[in-house]
C-alpha cells in the first residue's frame, strides 16, 4: 500500500499543542511511579521533602515483563473468543460501519474464574504490591512501544481512517494525539480492546492483589479495603456490562490511537485508579458502621446519576429519535451536532461528571481524612473550570473530566496525612 503523508485540515491543536505533546508523555508516566512511591511510604504526601525516590533495582523485575505480556495475551485471546454478541459502531466518513465484539463482561468473568481457581490453588496474588512499581513500569514500556508502532502504521492507512486531531504533520504531535483512527490488525481492534479490557480489569486484579497482601499482613481484610475493592469492581463491572456504549464516546468515535490514550488505558488507569488500596495496605484505616454507611450511601448516589445519566446520553447519541429521548430538549452546536439540554443533562452541565466525582470521593472515605479543605475546593474550581471552557464541543472535555477525577481522587488519598490524626 502506498505511503499516506497526507495531512488532514488544520484543527486547533489540544493539551497545548507540540510543547504540550513533548512534555506529558515525559511527566505522566513520572507521576505515576512517583504517586505509588509516595503511598506506599510512611509520611504518603506528595509534599514530603525530600522526595520519595525508589532505587532503581526496585524499577525492574524480569517477572513484571512476563505477567504484563501474559495478560495482554490473554485479554486478547478473550477478546477473540465467540462469545457475546457483535454491534457496528457510529458511521465513518466513508459511510461504513465497523464490527466489535461485546464480551467484555464475558472476559471479566472468566478472568474472574481463572483467578478464584489460582488463588485455590496458592497463588500468591499478594505479591503483587512488591511488584506494583515494575509492573508500572513494563505497562509505561509497552505504551511507548505500541505508540510508535501505531504511529509508524498510520502511514500506511487510508486517507478516510485517520483521525483529523492527530494527523497535523507534526512528529511528536500526532504521536502523542493518535494518527489513525481506528488501527486494526485484521478484525482486532486495537483502540476498543485497550479501551476497557487490560487496563480496567487490570484494576480489579491488582485491588483483589492489595487485599490478598492485607490479609497475609493482618490475617483479614479492613472494611475499608473491602468497600474499595466492591466500589471499584462495581464501576469496572458496569463499564463492561454497558461496553455497546463505549461505541459511541469521543474515544471511539473521534481521538485517535495514540500515546494519550494508550498511556491512559495501559497505565494511568490500572497503577492510579488503585491507589487507594495500595494505600490501605501500608496505612490501615478503621470505619465505624455509620461512616461505613454513609459512605455506601455516597457511592449509590454517584452512581445512580453516573449511570443514568450516561445511559441517556448513549441513547441520544446512538437514535435520537428514541421515545425514551425523543422528547428533549437539544441546542444545535457549531458542527452542526445537538446537545442535550433537558433531562439529566437539564439539571447540571455534566450530570455523568458529577457521578464520577461523588463515586471518587467515596472511593477515598475509606483512606481518612481528606485533601485540606482550601487545597481541595481551590483544585476541583481550576480543574472544573478547565473542562467546562473545553465544553461539549471539544472531543478532550471527557478525558479531561477522567483526569480530574483521578488527580483529585489521588490527591485526597495521598495528602490526608499532612493533616494530624484523630
Amino acid at each position: 500500500m502506498k505511503l499516506n503523508k497526507q495531512k488532514s485540515p488544520q484543527a486547533e491543536k489540544e493539551f497545548g499543542g507540540t510543547l504540550g505533546a513533548t512534555c506529558i508523555p515525559v511527566f505522566l508516566p513520572l507521576t505515576v511511579l512517583y504517586l505509588l512511591c509516595v503511598c506506599r511510604s510512611p509520611a504518603a504526601s506528595v509534599l514530603q521533602w525530600p522526595p520519595v525516590l525508589p532505587p532503581t533495582a526496585q524499577l525492574w523485575d524480569p517477572l513484571a515483563l512476563v505477567l504484563i505480556l501474559g495478560w495482554m495475551a490473554l485479554q486478547s485471546f478473550f477478546y477473540l473468543l465467540p462469545m457475546g454478541k457483535v454491534s457496528e459502531g457510529m458511521v465513518l466518513t466513508d459511510g461504513s460501519r465497523l464490527k466489535y465484539p461485546i464480551n467484555g463482561f464475558h472476559a471479566l468473568c472468566v478472568t474472574a474464574v481463572l483467578l478464584t481457581l489460582s488463588l485455590w490453588l496458592g497463588m500468591p496474588l499478594g505479591y503483587l504490591f512488591e511488584l506494583l512499581l515494575p509492573l508500572a513500569v513494563c505497562a509505561i514500556g509497552v505504551s511507548f512501544l505500541l505508540s510508535l508502532y501505531l504511529y509508524i502504521c498510520s502511514f500506511w492507512a487510508p486517507h478516510h481512517a485517520l483521525a483529523q486531531g492527530g494527523n497535523t504533520g507534526n512528529p511528536l504531535y500526532d504521536f502523542f494525539m493518535g494518527r489513525e483512527l481506528n488501527p486494526r490488525i485484521g478484525s482486532f481492534d486495537l483502540k476498543y480492546f485497550c479501551e476497557l479490557r487490560p487496563g480496567l480489569i487490570g484494576w480489579v486484579v491488582i485491588n483483589l492483589g492489595m487485599l490478598m497482601k492485607e490479609v497475609e499482613l493482618r490475617d483479614s481484610a479492613s472494611l475499608a479495603m473491602i468497600l474499595v475493592n466492591s466500589f471499584q469492581l462495581l464501576y469496572v463491572a458496569d463499564a463492561l456490562w454497558n461496553e455497546e456504549a463505549v461505541l459511541t464516546t469521543m474515544d471511539i468515535v473521534h481521538d485517535g490511537f495514540g500515546f494519550m490514550l494508550v498511556f491512559g488505558d495501559l497505565a494511568w488507569v490500572p497503577f492510579t485508579y488503585s491507589l487507594q488500596a495500595a494505600f490501605l495496605v501500608v496505612h490501615p484505616q478503621s470505619l465505624s458502621p455509620l461512616g461505613a454507611t454513609a459512605i455506601i450511601t455516597l457511592n449509590g448516589a454517584g452512581y445512580y446519576i453516573f449511570r443514568k445519566s450516561n445511559s441517556q446520553k448513549n441513547q441520544f447519541r446512538r437514535n435520537p429519535t428514541h421515545p425514551s429521548v425523543a422528547n428533549l430538549e437539544t441546542i444545535a452546536t457549531a458542527t452542526g451536532k445537538r446537545l442535550l439540554v433537558s433531562g439529566w443533562w437539564g439539571l447540571v452541565r455534566h450530570p455523568n461528571y458529577l457521578g464520577d466525582l461523588l463515586m471518587a470521593l467515596a472511593w477515598s472515605l475509606p483512606c481518612g481524612k481528606l485533601v485540606p479543605k482550601p487545597l481541595r475546593h481551590c483544585l476541583g474550581c481550576v480543574l472544573r473550570v478547565v473542562v467546562l471552557l473545553e465544553g461539549e464541543s471539544s472531543p478532550q472535555s471527557e478525558v479531561l473530566s477522567a483526569l480530574e477525577q483521578v488527580f483529585i481522587k489521588a490527591l485526597s488519598v495521598l495528602l490526608r496525612s499532612s493533616l494530624p490524626r484523630s
